[in-house]
């Protein structure tokens, strides 16, 4: 065993924890380079999981409504779980709630790939900007898994993202959404078998 090596880990870790948990506080006072920061490193990632929510690249008034609850809200964070997830569960009540705003546009801004392993049918979704539009081929084939995608419910959508996408943890996913980790790895499972389904009628998979 290498102790020194060991050591090391845990000290990065501990830089980790220490500059979030610094982090915290300066945005619990209100301090301007906090908030920076937090929009460089959290405004795309929210962007990113409303546009897979809503299928629209119109999504600023999510970012602005996370950031403002996070505004809001910081000062009650006790930090039971990590920054990310309470923002994480932040976003996927707004979007909950804006909904209705957005529930008519159907078109996803991500492509899909299947790959079976261990873990059900793991998804795998390459970036829009350097796989899919490389080639015209590429494009019809995205367009096409697009409305398939439409065909999921949110939940569906949300849950795939979370997982496939973001590369979430069940537990943490769990954690967001307020159910049992069983409960996740059922409903994900469903979901893959669904869109898993929808790809084989549409002759994609």
């Amino acid at each position: 065993m290498n102790f020194s090596n060991e050591h090391s880990n845990k000290r990065e870790g501990q830089i980790v924890w220490n500059d979030e948990r610094n982090f915290i506080k300066a945005l619990k006072r209100g301090e301007e380079w906090a908030y920076r920061r937090l929009y460089r490193e959290y405004a795309p990632k929210i962007g990113a999981f409303a546009r897979s929510y809503f299928g629209t690249d119109d999504v600023d008034d999510v970012i602005q409504e996370v950031m403002l609850r996070i505004y809001k809200g910081i000062k009650k964070f006790k930090g039971d779980s990590s920054l990310s997830t309470w923002i994480y569960r932040i976003t996927v009540n707004v979007c909950n709630t804006l909904y209705e705003k957005y529930k008519k546009k159907n078109e996803k801004t991500f492509s899909v790939e299947n790959n079976n392993s261990e873990d059900d049918m793991e998804i795998d979704i390459p970036d829009k900007e350097t796989d899919v539009q490389k080639e015209v081929t590429q494009e019809i084939l995205y367009e096409k898994i697009l409305n398939a995608l439409g065909k999921l419910s949110e939940k569906e959508r949300v849950l795939i993202r979370m997982r496939d996408i973001d590369g979430l943890s069940y537990s943490e996913i769990a954690e967001i959404l307020g159910i049992p980790e069983g409960t996740v790895k059922s409903r994900l499972h469903n979901a893959r078998e669904k869109f898993k389904k929808i790809l084989e009628e549409e002759g994609i998979a």
